[in-house]
């Protein structure tokens, strides 16, 4: 197979896996995202959220208010430039992270179990290991 063909066929199949099991979300993507952002990196700017979202201001901002007016994510003064503010999420916004992050895990288990046999799964397994591998090189890790 063209390696170009594998890395699209590939793309397209992550890209349509990640929708798939996102069809179980309850909370708009745009917040799912950044409770996740928050979770693994801590304290953020809303500027530092949409960078990483690779969205506008605006757009995160819309996301962030609403957080914050859920309780999932609250405030404090960026302690070296006072036009800041730092996000931080709060114990209910991580509550409600792992349980979106439980339907999705289930949602993903049950298709597996449905569809494919043990030694698929078994081959599945070490699919992850080297997926894993692909995205740290991508992610320059």
């Amino acid at each position: 197979m063209d390696e170009d063909v594998l890395a699209e066929e590939l793309r397209q199949s992550v890209g349509e896996l990640v929708r798939a099991v996102r069809v179980v979300d309850t909370m708009p993507p745009g917040e799912a995202a950044a409770l996740g952002f928050l979770d693994r990196s801590g304290p953020l700017t809303t500027a530092d959220l949409a960078h990483r979202r690779g969205v506008t201001h605006q757009s995160a901002a819309k996301s962030v208010k609403e957080l914050i007016s859920d309780g999932l994510v609250h405030t404090e003064p960026h302690p070296s430039d006072g036009r800041k503010l730092l996000l931080h999420i709060t114990d209910a916004g991580r509550a409600r992270l792992q349980c979106e992050r439980s339907q999705r895990a289930r949602a993903l288990n049950a298709a597996i179990r449905d569809t494919f046999s043990p030694e698929e799964q078994q081959q599945l397994r070490d699919c992850v290991a080297l997926l894993s591998r692909l995205t740290a090189r991508l992610a320059g890790k």
